[in-house]
């Protein structure tokens, strides 16, 4: 008989709480928490071992076989069962998926040379920062640096909506020095609703960095200092703004179409 976890002052259960809902703890433990099937099992299937994973056999129990039967010969000792309540305490999502991984944060390395990078001005917003990091990753960004003021990127809600995007590219908390520093060799762009160029016009071939910013606060004084050029989309019907997540997405992937049709 499966013997499950029920208790919320189990040792595991108390660490997974905390990762879920601490950016201090991520910070001092240097772990994150994966919830849900597909984003554990693709941190799997990318090589990172887990701490331990905790499920609800009840709620997924197709998956859990594939749990328990891990590519490359990983062993099972690390997988727990927990009850419902359980599940339901680590989560803060209206449907839960049954599962959670607690994993090692991997010390982010940076290819040399860098050609493209994003750089995230605050981007406070978890939603916003998960979808900027799938798009990213999507588009082949290089590498993202996040600037100060910007949300954890290993809070819940951003790996959620990153969909395994930080499996798949650096991501890097930087001050203004160093991320000049990083760019110092690189034709810097930032995005802005009043730029001097269309973002389809940027000649996005050669090595670059882009800077999104904060929708609430726009740009920064250093971001604003650190850009070259401003690049605009050009948007119908006094259209306000777009969200900054879009914004990204469409500027992101013009650059891909760019080095696809025309590569240096």
């Amino acid at each position: 008989m499966t013997e499950y976890i029920t208790s919320l002052q189990n040792e595991r259960v108390k660490l997974a709480h905390a990762l879920q809902t601490q950016s201090k703890a991520r910070r001092k433990e240097g772990k994150m928490a994966l919830e849900g099937v597909r984003l554990v099992q693709d941190a799997l299937n990318r090589g990172l071992q887990p701490d331990f994973i905790l499920y609800d056999p009840d709620a997924v129990q197709q998956e859990a076989l594939t749990l328990n039967s891990p590519p490359s010969g990983r062993g099972t000792s690390s997988i727990f069962p927990v009850t419902p309540e359980i599940i339901r305490y680590l989560t803060d999502t209206e449907a839960p998926q049954g599962v959670i991984g607690i994993f090692p944060i991997q010390p982010p390395l940076l290819p040399e040379p860098l050609s493209r990078i994003l750089i995230l001005d605050a981007i406070g917003d978890p939603g916003n920062m998960g979808a900027i990091l799938r798009s990213a990753a999507a588009a082949g960004v290089e590498a993202v640096l996040l600037a100060p003021g910007s949300v954890d990127a290993y809070n819940p809600k951003v790996l959620r909506a990153g969909m395994g995007a930080h499996f798949r590219m650096p991501i890097l908390d930087a001050p203004w020095d160093r991320i000049g520093a990083y760019c110092y060799h690189l034709q810097l762009y930032l995005a802005d609703m009043t730029g001097d160029v269309t973002y389809d016009q940027a000649d996005w071939r050669a090595p670059h960095a882009l800077i999104i910013g904060s929708e609430a606060h726009g740009e920064s004084e250093q971001a604003a200092k650190l850009a070259a050029q401003r690049v605009y989309i050009p948007m119908a019907a006094e259209t306000e703004s777009l969200n900054a997540a879009v914004a990204a997405a469409i500027i992101l992937f013009e650059a891909a179409r760019q080095r696809a049709i025309s590569p240096l």
